[in-house]
């Protein structure tokens, strides 16, 4: 299975740390959180890699090259212009289609420190032959999600000022985890260019049939990093042996 690390944000709520460095060179415990992700995804037996950059995207390049490519051919799609998640997967789709496989791959946001099981996540996309799966749990979040009682995405959450009394009751709001596994034939029904959000084509996709399923992974230890607090946190967690630090 091949596999896409988003690491191409500025990093903002992360600075001043993201000052002088990107988002991915960011160390917890004396490790990047890019080498971070890529060990979850080399333990998980995922041997090639396209991660996206911009900012400070020489240093990603170096960096990769430095460490020998951490045993793994990883390949790199520079973007000039932020394009976001969905127009960041679509510019990196040849990677995905160059051997002629139809085999599903995943998505990991460099920024997302997780235990969520991803050969059973993986299995589950398989058996469902979903185009989409996205790692969801129940707990707090600022972009919640709703899914209805089968686990298939149905739309963001709306405002609380905008919810009405129909329907939905019926729906799971839950919090997307920043992992997915997606199958090829998603770029096909990719209509949107440019910058643009995965989630919001997954929702026009959901909405107009397709299946995008919800994977809970409630049981597992996740953590996003996107602040330098949660940095600290984490590597309490590491320490502490909440999260294993190899």
């Amino acid at each position: 299975m091949k596999a896409m690390v988003f690491a191409a944000g500025l990093g903002t709520r992360l600075r001043p740390l993201t000052d002088d460095r990107p988002k991915a060179l960011v160390t917890i415990a004396g490790r990047t959180l890019l080498d971070i992700v890529l060990a979850r995804l080399r333990a998980f037996g995922v041997r090639e890699v396209i991660v996206n950059v911009h900012h400070f995207a020489d240093q990603v390049v170096a960096y990769l090259a430095a460490n020998q490519y951490f045993g793994m051919r990883i390949e790199v799609s520079r973007e000039e212009v932020l394009l976001d998640t969905g127009g960041g997967l679509k510019k990196a789709a040849w990677f995905f289609f160059e051997s002629g496989a139809d085999e599903p791959f995943l998505i990991h946001n460099v920024d997302v420190l997780s235990t969520i099981d991803l050969a059973r996540m993986a299995w589950f996309h398989s058996e469902r032959r979903a185009l989409a799966t996205v790692a969801v749990e129940s707990r707090s979040t600022s972009r919640p999600l709703q899914f209805d009682a089968e686990g298939r995405l149905v739309r963001r959450a709306p405002k609380a000022e905008d919810l009405s009394s129909g329907g939905s009751a019926q729906l799971e709001t839950l919090a997307f985890g920043g992992i997915h596994v997606v199958s090829p034939r998603i770029f096909a029904k990719l209509e949107e260019e440019g910058a643009f959000s995965i989630i919001d084509a997954y929702v026009r996709l959901a909405a107009q049939g397709d299946s995008i399923l919800g994977f809970r992974a409630d049981g597992a230890y996740w953590r996003d990093l996107g602040r330098p607090d949660d940095l600290i946190a984490a590597e309490r967690d590491m320490e502490s042996g909440r999260y294993p630090a190899k």
